[in-house]
């Protein structure tokens, strides 16, 4: 059973990753870029510098929808990896009493 599970899974996932590539090629998603604002640490980018980041992530149960989909840098992009946005911001709030340290 939990193979099987696991197989329909991967088939969703693979459905968000097309509906993903087909947000990357819209209108929607340029004017998003064009902003040049990294949505987690707000910092200025060339649109070919940023990504597209699930802010709940496909393998945690997120959808490609407007509502769920941000620019982000490659530096934020890969540091949040999996995390949902409560665990992004436990990470950063412990960065943030480490620097004060």
């Amino acid at each position: 059973m939990d193979h099987f599970a696991t197989d329909i899974d991967e088939v969703a996932i693979g459905r968000e990753r097309q509906k993903a590539r087909e947000m990357r090629n819209s209108q929607w998603w340029k004017r998003r870029l064009a902003g040049g604002l990294c949505y987690y640490c707000g910092g200025s980018f060339s649109p070919k510098d940023l990504t597209m980041d699930h802010i709940v992530p496909m393998v945690r149960g997120g959808k490609s929808t407007k509502g769920n989909v941000v620019p982000a840098c490659k530096e934020c992009n890969n540091k949040k990896k999996y995390m949902l946005p409560i665990e992004w911001e436990e990470y950063l709030r412990s960065i943030t009493k480490n620097d004060l340290k």
